[in-house]
């Protein structure tokens, strides 16, 4: 009330900064939504590339309403993204207006003009408390018409997404991952493309998971108070995840990168008459090539677990069972969605912790240790 002591009431309030930053995770969170539903939706095609047996058994493990779900989702969230955009943009303009009005009235030298500015904010809180009903009911109408009426996985999707962007983030992540390795098996430049996309999201999560306080809480308070309970343990899974998920895509950008910057002084030191925009083509084409070499080559490096505990297998059947162990990602991910079952999750931070520090862990310290031979001088 300080803020408007003049008039004697805020006639607009609202935070802008608090909607313009739950508008960016909705963003976000749609963009991720609609690159997944678009792989997903061209694998579930029978039109597309990748066919025979292992395809059509993929193909049946996945629910037929995956595709639908996952654009109903995209289309849901980006239509409130861009209705909270107009929101926060008429909110600036009615504060703007409000603290025009306060200092009027503040102004104000009869009892007459200070009446005549108090009218006019009351006439602006009428038309912002309007406003505000009229975006309420446009994201209510978006929800109902764009996201599926039945209950089970996109009431989950849709209520979970917007609570933690960051998991979806990971989730993504863990499904293209499953997906791209899958692919791989016979089609690997496909396969390496989505999972160089699922490393991305991993990054993504990584970085918004370390800056979201509640999250670091669940962790410290672990370390520095003993409390070890189920938040903890996610918390540390999550993390895990998101860390030996992020490698390959930092690799690819740290080895391009390296190569890039060398074609690009390689080819101003062979004309150094030339403008800088001389090494940007040979830079960047040397960038492309070692960034992709560089993931083509993590992509085949097998968990040291795996390839111990299978040494006596063929290759063929190791690269199955390296699909099947990301698959097991792929279905607590999913899981995420359900209903909420603790149970379930518990079982899922299981498995997923489990993986994570036999197969996960293992395998990017190992991937990190080929990057390292290469990048090192």
């Amino acid at each position: 009330m300080a803020e408007h002591a003049a008039l004697g009431f805020d006639p607009a309030p609202g935070n802008p900064a608090a909607v313009l930053a739950l508008t960016g995770k909705l963003g976000a969170s749609a963009k991720s939504l609609g690159e997944a539903s678009r792989v997903v939706t061209d694998l579930v095609s029978h039109s597309s590339s990748w066919q025979g047996e292992a395809a059509t058994a993929f193909r049946a493990s996945l629910s037929r309403d995956l595709p639908r779900y996952l654009a109903s989702a995209h289309t849901s969230l980006a239509e409130a993204a861009r209705r909270l955009t107009g929101w926060h943009d008429t909110l600036v303009a009615h504060r703007e207006l409000a603290a025009r009005y306060e200092a009027q009235a503040a102004a104000a030298k009869t009892p007459e003009a200070l009446t005549d500015v108090r009218r006019l904010a009351r006439e602006l809180a009428a038309e912002h408390a309007a406003a505000a009903r009229r975006v309420a009911a446009t994201l209510n109408a978006a929800t109902d018409k764009l996201a599926p009426k039945e209950p089970g996985l996109l009431s989950s999707i849709w209520h979970k997404i917007t609570e933690d962007p960051a998991d979806a983030l990971s989730n993504a992540s863990a499904i293209l991952g499953a997906i791209g390795a899958g692919v791989a098996l016979f089609f690997p430049p496909a396969g390496l493309a989505i999972m160089l996309v699922g490393s991305g999201l991993s990054l993504a999560a990584l970085a918004m998971h370390v800056s979201d306080a509640k999250f670091r809480k669940s962790l410290t308070d672990g370390f520095t108070k003993g409390q070890f309970d189920a938040d903890f343990w996610k918390s540390s899974v999550t993390l895990l995840g998101d860390a030996a998920g992020s490698v390959p895509g930092v690799a690819a950008i740290a080895s391009g990168a390296k190569a890039g910057t060398a074609a690009a002084r390689a080819a101003m030191a062979a004309a150094p008459e030339a403008s800088a925009l001389t090494g940007l083509a040979p830079g960047t084409t040397a960038f492309r090539q070692a960034a992709w070499s560089t993931s083509d080559d993590l992509r085949q490096i097998e968990s040291p677990l795996t390839g111990w505990a299978m040494r006596s297998s063929d290759q063929s059947t190791r690269n199955k069972v390296g699909v099947a162990v990301a698959g097991t990602g792929a279905v607590t991910a999913l899981l995420d969605y359900a209903p909420d079952n603790e149970t379930v999750e518990h079982s899922s931070t299981a498995v997923d912790g489990t993986r994570g520090v036999l197969d996960d862990a293992p395998t990017a310290i190992k991937k990190s240790g080929h990057v390292w031979s290469v990048l090192r001088p």
